[in-house]
């Protein structure tokens, strides 16, 4: 009996290495296919994006989405962007740089799980009005290293017109899965970008919040 009850636990065990195991390549896997597809899809858009406008009028205020968590929570209804590209019947608002990562990503104009598993997705708010947030998977091509950006790091959206946002990092937090308010909270005073992906457990979410870069904040450094 004993020696029964040990040979269940030995292979229960190793059913529970063999399950993460499978888990493990499936999320290797799909961080390529998301890197190889984002690539694909960054180098049409580039071609697609003209050149910066010497002026842009702003955007309207953009709507911010009421929930957000438990997965990513239920898809936001998505304002409108100051203009789209359309790829692959999907539509992006721009594309993203983070320099220290040496990163370049796409960026759909809403978000849905499909769409993440592809690309970063606008998950609210606008560049123009300075509350822009942007979701991500933490694959290790997409999102999963932003834990690492520190304070003055440079990070550069360039929108569908073709005009460059530039940032600076200001600080990073982890926010609790279900925290809908503390991700919104101080976006008029205290940061105008945000990026955000799930940590390994999926219960918080790793936050990134950066300045804009201005001639008049320069002056200042300077």
């Amino acid at each position: 009996m004993k020696n029964n009850t040990w040979k269940l636990v030995v292979l229960l065990g190793l059913l529970m290495i063999l399950s993460a195991g499978v888990l493990c390549v499936n999320n290797i896997q799909e961080s390529k296919d998301a890197a190889q597809y984002a690539g694909a899809v960054l180098s049409t858009l580039k071609e697609r994006i003209p050149e910066a406008p010497a002026d842009s009028a702003p955007d309207s205020a953009a709507d911010t989405a009421p929930d957000l968590f438990a997965e990513y929570g239920a898809a936001p209804e998505s304002s409108e962007a100051s203009a789209e590209i359309l790829l692959d019947d999907a539509a992006y608002c721009g594309y993203l740089e983070l320099p220290a990562l040496e990163i370049e990503l796409p960026v759909q104009s809403s978000w849905s799980y499909p769409a993440l598993k592809k690309t970063p997705c606008r998950y609210s708010g606008s560049a123009e009005t300075n509350d822009l947030i942007i979701a991500a998977h933490n694959y290790a091509s997409h999102f999963g290293r932003i834990g690492e950006l520190t304070a003055g790091d440079p990070i550069i959206f360039t929108d569908a017109a073709g005009k460059k946002h530039e940032y600076a990092v200001s600080f990073m937090e982890v926010i609790a899965g279900q925290d809908v308010a503390q991700m919104f909270s101080g976006s008029a005073e205290d940061w105008d970008l945000t990026l955000y992906t799930c940590t390994l457990s999926g219960q918080s979410r790793v936050t990134v919040r950066a300045d804009r870069i201005t001639e008049e904040t320069d002056e200042k450094e300077t």
